[in-house]
């Protein structure tokens, strides 16, 4: 068995997310990765039905996003999500954009919460998603610590 990370369906760009320089408006580039995490979120039971049932969803507490190459018109994107890290209240991620030819058009890292949304105040969460969280996490061990993660944004002087 491979041991990857999860992929999103493929995600087109649509034609409202252009920006006045024709291509992706840096906004949007949130909303695919937010749109392939809540593919994942819906195999580790976060989903819409989770909130519905329990009161209790995700809220992201911090996203760190780094562009690599433009998006436009006509191109379509998969959404990665490498789990690095968890505990009862928290998760922290990776992702990756990646154009449906192969080629990485964006990167994030972000941290994820647990709310319980009568609070709202973070929560632990319960444990059959604990279980797949620690299923997954067992399973994204194997994987290499991706070279985007922990990066700081500053201005380099020489």
């Amino acid at each position: 068995m491979t041991t990857s990370p999860r992929l999103s369906a493929p995600m087109p760009i649509e034609p409202q997310w252009l920006d006045y320089n024709g291509h992706l408006n840096m906004a949007y580039y949130n909303v695919l990765f937010d749109r392939g995490v809540d593919q994942v979120f819906e195999t580790l039971g976060f989903g819409p039905a989770y909130r519905e049932r329990t009161g209790n969803t995700t809220f992201s507490a911090e996203f760190h996003l780094c562009y690599i190459r433009e998006l436009h018109l006509g191109d379509e994107v998969t959404a990665s999500f490498q789990l690095l890290d968890h505990d009862a209240k928290s998760f922290h991620f990776y992702q990756e954009l990646r154009h449906t030819d192969g080629w990485l058009s964006a990167t994030g890292e972000g941290m994820g919460l647990h709310i319980d949304q009568s609070g709202p105040r973070v929560a632990p969460m319960p444990e059959d998603i604990l279980a797949r969280l620690d299923a997954l996490a067992r399973e994204h061990s194997a994987l290499p610590q991706p070279e985007r993660v922990g990066r700081q944004i500053g201005i380099r002087r020489k």
